[in-house]
């Protein structure tokens, strides 16, 4: 989907859901996002990018990659070290992940590899996550549990959502996106389930708002 006219800027310490029916240039728009803010964000993909044949420790520790040298790394992915195999159970523990370490990725179900791709994110450790929806093979109450997860991991959040609710109840400002377009992008205070029905429905959207004064995080 090709954006059109697309004026997204981001504040620091904000939480932005992103709504919208298939196809309107969600994951287009956040892949862009992560592109100008890269070396300070954490991207979880709809494709995951996880390698099959790899254990679920190694794919996890990928999101570590960048903080330590290539010799460390290729140590560590041949004879974990204590520290970083300590830190990727506790990680898996919070994701509620109880398979172990060893397991080959491609044996997992569907909503055990998309908290694999959500931890090798959070383990890169990034002041920013953007997360194209990391939760949407799993059921609400753990989707806000591992929500809740993200928000203690990350100051700035920037997320694409499949469940409504989910964004009224947990973010500070709610975009949603049409035919490539910014439909809205306004305060959740004043966004409510009627509201995001009929923009679902295709009737007419609400105005196009954007908040004021934005600090861009980078460029």
């Amino acid at each position: 989907m090709i954006l059109a006219g697309v004026d997204f800027r981001l504040r620091r310490g904000e939480r932005v859901a992103i709504l919208g029916p298939s196809g309107t240039g969600k994951s287009t728009l956040v892949q862009h996002l992560y592109q100008r803010l890269k070396s300070e964000a954490a991207l979880c993909a709809q494709s995951q990018g996880l390698v099959e044949g790899l254990s679920l420790y190694h794919n996890i520790y990928m999101g570590a990659l960048a903080r330590h040298n290539s010799v460390y790394n290729l140590f560590n992915l041949l004879y974990p070290f204590k520290k970083n195999r300590l830190e990727v159970t506790e990680l898996c523990r919070q994701l509620e992940l109880d398979s172990p370490l060893a397991t080959q990725v491609g044996r997992l179900s569907g909503g055990q590899r998309q908290r694999v791709a959500l931890g090798r994110a959070l383990y890169q450790e990034q002041p920013v996550f953007i997360g194209d929806e990391p939760f949407s093979a799993l059921d609400p109450a753990m989707g806000q549990r591992l929500l809740e997860l993200v928000f203690s991991r990350h100051a700035t959040v920037v997320m694409v959502l499949h469940d409504k609710q989910l964004a009224l109840n947990n973010f500070d400002r709610i975009l949603g996106l049409k035919a490539g377009r910014v439909a809205f992008d306004l305060p959740s205070a004043e966004v409510d389930a009627a509201m995001l029905a009929e923009f679902y429905t295709g009737m007419e959207a609400p105005p196009r708002i954007t908040p004021h004064d934005p600090l861009p995080l980078h460029g």
